[in-house]
């Protein structure tokens, strides 16, 4: 006797394949952002070599893409809020491909620093339009989940897309890591259009009512405890070479290894926060924080010590991608009208994170601190994040407390 699914069944099995594939493909486009991102870090001696200037100078590429997200990301997104959200993250994927061209292309240090800076300006526009396409696909109570999904994305470009195009620019030299980062996003480009159903935008915005988000004291104040608390995190892993090879006495073919073990960190770290946003966003950004703060005097401690050193940076990477997600379901949450801008304003604050942790790293370098004062100005960031939050939450209770008098 045979027998068929009933029809609802049948299509509720589309449904979920249909909501799988989109999320596949949209985190496809988190694997190519992460891999070209993370790749400087693994290659920055080898970058530094090419152009003609020293390891903490080379420091800036990772600053200047940095700033182009930062610049980028309210751009695009007050600009881009009433596009269909499909065609948006077509052209945001096909300008990354672009302009990780013209970085494998660039023969001078002025050249390559642009090259970067327009590199970086679709990215955090990229992710709060992705976050959002998600989280409209996914079933009921599954929000968090679909857009720890799309994270993941970047997450796996650090255990997978990372460390082996850092072997590759190891190998074929570093213009060759930024090539296969370009032809990554045009496989992404192909993703979105075969599987990401039609998205319209927010009829609705105005570059008016998205600019309010600015005037959003809640927000505000996430974004800074991202920018500031997550900085530690970039500290250490923008020197994640020298640390390894000139601290640890390790071999250059140990730091691909080094940047799998933040990849692996990141995929686990991920795969926890979804679970966690739904118990609690706000107490989960709370945690990593002081967890971050911890583990950046672990990484001090163990830097000598070679191979030790590699547990503790995948904690770093863990731990960070806890704040990460629950970062920008936060900002998904308080943003109001403006969820196009609050939702892209997470990597803005992200990579303000990766321009400071970077810069002030190059610093303590460049004074003569050594590779290991990064971990240092990682957990005194971590400390200053944590404070940033506890006074969000002071805020928040004071205007709870003064609606109740109102309302009474």
């Amino acid at each position: 006797m045979t027998t068929t699914a009933p029809p609802t069944a049948a299509v509720s099995s589309t449904r979920v394949s249909h909501f799988t594939l989109a999320v596949l493909a949209l985190a496809m486009g988190g694997f190519a952002i992460g891999t070209t991102e993370f790749v400087t870090m693994g290659l920055l001696p080898q970058i530094a070599d090419g152009v003609g200037v020293s390891i903490p100078t080379a420091g800036h590429f990772i600053s200047a893409y940095a700033l182009g997200v930062v610049v980028g990301a309210p751009l695009i997104a007050v600009f881009g809020a009433k596009l269909p959200r499909r065609g948006l993250l077509i052209a945001l994927m096909a300008a990354y491909s672009g302009f990780n061209a013209l970085s494998a292309l660039a023969d001078s240090y002025g050249v390559l620093l642009l090259a970067r800076f327009f590199d970086g300006l679709p990215h955090g526009a990229y992710f709060g339009v992705a976050s959002l396409v998600a989280a409209g696909l996914a079933p009921p109570g599954r929000r968090g989940r679909a857009v720890a999904a799309v994270m993941l994305g970047l997450s796996v470009a650090n255990v997978v897309g990372v460390p082996a195009a850092t072997w590759l620019g190891q190998q074929a030299g570093w213009r060759a890591a930024y090539l296969c980062t370009a032809g990554l996003a045009v496989v992404t480009v192909l993703g979105i259009l075969a599987f990401v159903p039609s998205c319209p935008g927010n009829s609705a915005a105005t570059g008016r009512k998205e600019m309010l988000f600015f005037r959003n004291g809640q927000a505000m104040l996430t974004l800074l405890a991202g920018a500031v608390g997550f900085g530690g995190l970039f500290a250490v892993y923008s020197y994640i070479a020298p640390i390894a090879t000139d601290v640890g006495g390790l071999p250059d073919s140990a730091v691909p290894l080094f940047t799998a073990a933040f990849g692996v960190g990141m995929v686990a770290g991920t795969w926890v926060a979804g679970p966690l946003a739904e118990w609690s966003v706000f107490r989960s950004l709370i945690l990593s924080g002081i967890a971050s703060g911890f583990i950046m005097l672990v990484v001090w401690a163990l830097a000598p010590y070679g191979w030790w050193l590699l547990p503790a940076i995948f904690l770093v990477t863990a731990i960070g991608s806890i704040l990460v997600v629950n970062l920008q379901l936060r900002l998904m949450s308080v943003s109001g009208e403006a969820q196009t801008l609050g939702a892209a304003m997470t990597h803005a604050s992200l990579n303000l994170a990766n321009a400071l942790g970077a810069w002030l790293g190059g610093l303590v370098i460049a004074a003569g601190y050594g590779y290991r004062a990064p971990a240092l100005v990682g957990a005194a960031l971590s400390v200053v994040g944590i404070g940033v939050l506890f006074w969000s939450a002071a805020v928040h209770r004071r205007g709870a407390a003064h609606s109740s008098a109102s309302r009474s």
